[in-house]
């Protein structure tokens, strides 16, 4: 698939769709034209029948993402055109139906915008230099997926600490508080291991894992009795898949499964 913008990088490779933000000489800051190719991307990422997992990550090697693209906010306000607040925010990557598991590959500034995307992603993996923070409050501008998630994510103070003073941390106190859950030295060794978990990932059965997702991210508000009725209609339909036969016999002969994704 031909992404509609140069602003966003997507290759599909051994099962995994790589989305790259590519807007280096901003640092990856999010506008609405790379918005669009990333939810092109997230759409193909989510109905490829290939593809098992995806990664995120951002060009340069300065920053992840540094968030909303204020330049363009500041025309558009100029222009008369100011934002509008959706009840139900923008819509994360779970409301588009993206149950297969995602990582973010994260070097450089994770911040504002660029830190919201990364909470959308499952696992998230930072080199030593990469920094993390919510620093929308010094801008009079609310956090959106961000700040209803963040506290989801880490200790309730860590989350109030990062957002009510905007400041940012560093990838060591990060993965100290759960915000990430692996630290590397460099670029280098960021894709290394990001290969390393994907390659772990691939070794499940593609369709229980996304049920896994789907079941953790639609359950997590609820009392787990209710969590588990809920998850009851989607585990029958996993026992129901020919994979559900194939895990147990593979153990039992003592081989690697070999997944149809049905």
């Amino acid at each position: 698939m031909v992404i509609s913008t140069s602003t966003v990088l997507y290759e599909k490779r051994n099962g995994v769709a790589y989305i790259t933000l590519n807007r280096p000489d901003s640092l990856n800051a999010l506008n609405r034209e790379l918005r669009g190719g990333l939810n092109e991307a997230l759409i193909d990422l989510r109905d490829d029948a290939e593809i098992i997992l995806g990664v995120l990550t951002g060009a340069g090697g300065k920053a992840f993402s540094a968030g909303m693209d204020l330049k363009e906010r500041a025309s558009l306000d100029a222009e008369g055109e100011r934002p509008t607040v959706n009840a139900r925010g923008s819509g994360s990557f779970v409301d588009k139906g993206v149950y297969k598991p995602l990582i973010a590959a994260i070097d450089g500034f994770c911040v504002a915008g660029g830190l919201e995307l990364s909470l959308e992603c499952d696992i998230r993996i930072a080199t030593e230099q990469s920094e993390f923070g919510l620093p929308e409050p010094r801008w009079s501008i609310l956090a959106g997926y961000g700040l209803h998630n963040l506290n989801r994510m880490i200790p309730l103070g860590e989350s109030l600490y990062m957002q009510l003073t905007g400041r940012r941390i560093t990838s060591e106190r990060a993965y100290q508080i759960g915000l990430i859950q692996e630290v590397v030295k460099d670029r280098s060794a960021l894709f290394d291991t990001v290969d390393r978990v994907a390659g772990e990932i691939k070794m499940c059965a593609p369709l229980a894992v996304q049920a896994i997702k789907q079941i953790v991210y639609q359950g997590r508000n609820l009392p787990v009795e209710y969590s588990q009725k809920l998850a009851s209609p989607i585990s029958q339909r996993i026992t129901s898949t020919e994979d559900s036969i194939e895990g147990p016999k593979a153990f039992s002969e003592k081989r690697s499964p070999q997944w149809k994704m049905r």
